[in-house]
């Protein structure tokens, strides 16, 4: 089959395409008014590609002051015409690990490492960044109730956002025949921040419950964006595609209503997955604590929802730049409500949400997440990857690298299988007679890459 053909049948298949007859590009139409209820936007005409967007949709109020570390909640009245023009802020951001070990590597500990970044608060990012952005095709909603794209950006959860997307290429691809979405919701400290406290006098996973809460926004409103709630497909690149794993899992798989059909998965993204609880994301807790005013408060958690938000955001900073090289300090845990069990453990037993799966992945996923000037063997890099690995797992992974190469390439493949790889397989085997397999002959990894491409080049390279 020609790839083009294939690329058209997968659409069909996952996305549920129709084609619409695409409007007149050069006639000037002024954009409509939508009513969300809660407010009104316009969206602007896009005529050099016949769609109108909308920027910057809140979605959900604004997670500062007591919404720290909580689920989100709904968004406030606002009177007036909003003008839906410009990207919102992005969330704040945090760097991806630097240090040449892991500071986790022994719990419990007295101390974590002390590396810093000093910096000033990142331009054009901001904590009340909950919004969205919507694409449809024509200067009109679509009266036929087009399928929907939802995109969720990557950035290892610490980073990204949907400035980056260009909801246009995804429309123009469908051939006029989808709706688009992108979202944002919190990272790093701010989103994934865990422990007994937060368990407590919290949310966990609030970035998680961002998305969900967005999709749930999708579920209720896509309608009058000419979207049909019911053929809705989710669609992430790296962290992004491991928040669509998290998703189809999400409740053991049994969200309702159901808020998506089908999803898509840009290198799977799935790095160790921790109980709430357990030693590293309660030591992580405890150094965000020791990093403001908080040590000595017999309420921490209430005390860090009160501290300034700059003393938060070097904290997520200095965390995130302390991990090692490659990794994330902040990510996805096992909550016991949202996410009630690992990631593999649903997958095995096929306790999903969704009718259908597409994954993608690189033919090289690994080395732009290990330091390439290393000279450490295999098995300290393992050890230092997975810092709860043991003698026995260290012996494992020796044998099963030994002889691949270079040092350096074997690490480079522990990093792409056991991360990228490996949770591809555990996702495509969940729908079993339902999923479809890709692979990118792309000699860097990430999908983060290949999101400003051509979708035909995501699907069929």
């Amino acid at each position: 089959m020609k790839k083009r053909a294939l690329q058209q049948v997968l659409l069909a298949t996952l996305v549920g395409v129709a084609l619409a007859e695409p409007s007149l590009s050069g006639q000037k139409m002024s954009a409509p008014i939508i009513d969300l209820g809660y407010a009104r936007y316009q969206g602007v005409f896009d005529a050099h590609n016949n769609l109108t967007n909308f920027r910057g949709i809140r979605y959900a109020a604004a997670p500062t002051g007591k919404n720290r570390w909580r689920a989100p909640q709904a968004p406030p009245n606002t009177s007036g015409v909003q003008l839906a023009n410009a990207n919102p802020l992005m969330c704040l951001q945090a760097p991806t690990g630097a240090a040449s070990t892991n500071p986790y590597s022994s719990i419990p500990h007295s101390a974590i490492s002390q590396l810093k970044v000093q910096t000033r608060q990142t331009p054009g990012t901001g904590e009340d960044c909950l919004f969205l952005n919507v694409a449809f095709p024509g200067t009109k909603p679509p009266s036929e109730g087009l399928p929907t794209v939802v995109w969720i950006h990557g950035g290892g959860y610490i980073s990204g956002s949907l400035g980056a997307f260009q909801l246009g290429d995804i429309v123009r691809e469908s051939k006029q025949g989808v709706v688009v979405v992108a979202m944002q919701y919190r990272l790093g400290l701010f989103g994934f921040l865990s422990g007994n406290k937060v368990k407590e006098n919290g949310d966990l996973n609030a970035g998680l419950l961002d998305q969900h809460f967005a999709l749930r926004w999708v579920h209720e409103h896509i309608s009058k964006f000419g979207g049909d709630p019911n053929k809705v497909t989710i669609w992430g690149g790296s962290a992004g595609a491991g928040s669509v794993l998290q998703h189809v899992i999400a409740e053991d798989g049994k969200t309702t209503p159901e808020l998506f059909r089908a999803a898509i998965t840009s290198s799977t993204f799935l790095p160790s997955q921790y109980k709430f609880n357990d030693p590293i994301p309660e030591a992580i807790y405890h150094k965000v604590v020791s990093q403001t005013i908080c040590s000595k408060s017999s309420d921490t958690l209430a005390c860090l929802r009160a501290v300034n938000v700059q003393v938060l955001e070097q904290a997520n900073k200095n965390i995130g730049y302390a991990s090692f090289f490659g990794t994330f300090s902040f990510g996805p845990v096992v909550d016991g409500t949202f996410i009630k069990q690992s990631a593999t453990k649903a997958l095995k037993q096929r306790k999903v949400n969704g009718q259908a799966l597409l994954a993608v992945t690189n033919t090289n996923e690994g080395p732009v997440f290990v330091d390439q000037h290393a000279h450490a063997n295999v098995t300290h890099f393992a050890s230092q990857l997975f810092p709860n690995f043991g003698p026995r797992q260290e012996v494992a992974v020796t044998r099963q690298y030994n002889g691949l190469g270079s040092q350096l390439n074997q690490q480079n493949l522990v990093m792409g299988e056991s991360i990228f790889v490996c949770p591809t397989y555990y996702l495509l085997n969940a729908f079993p007679d339902r999923s479809f397999k890709l692979i990118t002959p792309r000699t860097t990894a990430t999908s983060l890459l290949a999101v400003n491409q051509p979708l035909s080049t995501m699907l069929i390279s």
